[in-house]
């Protein structure tokens, strides 16, 4: 005798709906006329400056300029900590010692 186990799979769906989320859209407002300004913009190949100005006479800036200068030089730029070097001062000080005793 074979037993034939068949299943049947079915498919539900169901269908939720949800409120409308985010910052409601009032046309006309200044924000609307705001951000279809800076589309206009973006869409005319302008620039947009958002967020407070850089001060090209700051020491950051100096620095900045710097490294990027490093890098179009070639010259590897090291960021991070510098790895400690590890001096074996004890087998020198030894040897030394040994010398001087004549061991």
């Amino acid at each position: 005798m074979i037993n034939e186990t068949t299943t049947i799979a079915e498919t539900v769906e169901t269908t939720v709906e949800t409120a409308k989320r985010g910052r409601p859209i009032v046309v006309g407002s200044a924000r609307q006329t705001k951000l279809a300004a800076q589309a206009a913009k973006v869409a005319n190949g302008e620039t947009i400056s958002r967020g407070r100005p850089t001060n090209p006479e700051s020491n950051r800036q100096a620095r900045l300029a710097a490294q990027a200068a490093r890098a179009a030089a070639g010259i590897e730029i090291k960021v991070g900590r510098p790895k400690m070097v590890k001096v074996e001062e004890t087998k020198a000080v030894e040897a030394v010692a040994d010398v001087e005793t004549g061991s």
